[in-house]
């Protein structure tokens, strides 16, 4: 299924290009490799559409500037973003710009071949938006107000202690309703949990941005 699919790889990093051309062409993919954003964005104008591994933090032009410049040039291919530890808050804002994931390296196997095909059905899947839209509003609904306010939060790339501090509740507290939320919402990590609170509306787009 996945053989004429193409997979464009966008990171400075030479081994990470390589291990992930690698996984990807045998696990079926067509693979294209950048060593920047500004090649990708040239090369984008002839190659063929498809989905796009995007690192965060490249010199010159970093992942979130690549997405931006996507949307001027009319490219509306998924993207999937790779994003260093501690990275957390810029991956929030690449999900805000309509990243379909994040992924931490190193990555693990299983996990990036899940979000690939994760961002391919979003591209094959345009017209389902609405209805995933109401589906997650539908299950954000099933939240406690209070873990709805713990949501916004995590959704703004906000750390425990800061909406502990915000909504004058303890950390501990948070963390509860974290993990509370996380289980209404049959989530098993944060980009899950993230999708759905951005396909609810739970928060300005401009949110939490500096």
């Amino acid at each position: 299924m996945a053989d004429s699919r193409r997979v464009h790889i966008v990171d400075d990093e030479e081994a990470v290009r390589r291990s992930a051309s690698f996984l990807l062409k045998t696990s079926g993919y067509a693979v294209s490799a950048h060593a920047s954003g500004i090649q990708f964005l040239q090369a984008a104008k002839s190659d063929e559409p498809g989905c796009v591994l995007l690192d965060v933090r490249m010199p010159g032009m970093d992942g979130l500037s690549v997405q931006t410049a996507m949307v001027q040039q009319g490219l509306a291919w998924p993207v999937v973003v790779l994003t260093g530890h501690g990275d957390v808050s810029i991956a929030v804002r690449a999900m805000k710009g309509g990243a379909v994931d994040f992924i931490e390296k190193p990555f693990d196997k299983a996990r990036l071949l899940e979000a690939i095909e994760a961002a391919f059905a979003r591209l094959e899947d345009l017209g389902g938006r609405a209805s995933r839209a109401r589906d997650a509003a539908a299950t954000v609904a099933g939240l406690t107000a209070r873990e709805q306010d713990v949501l916004r939060g995590m959704a703004n790339g906000l750390p425990n202690k800061t909406i502990a501090f915000d909504l004058g509740i303890s950390p501990r507290t948070v963390e509860v309703h974290r993990a509370n939320l996380m289980a209404k919402l049959q989530v098993r990590s944060l980009s899950e949990a993230l999708r759905i609170a951005f396909a609810a509306g739970l928060l300005d787009p401009g949110a939490g941005e500096s």
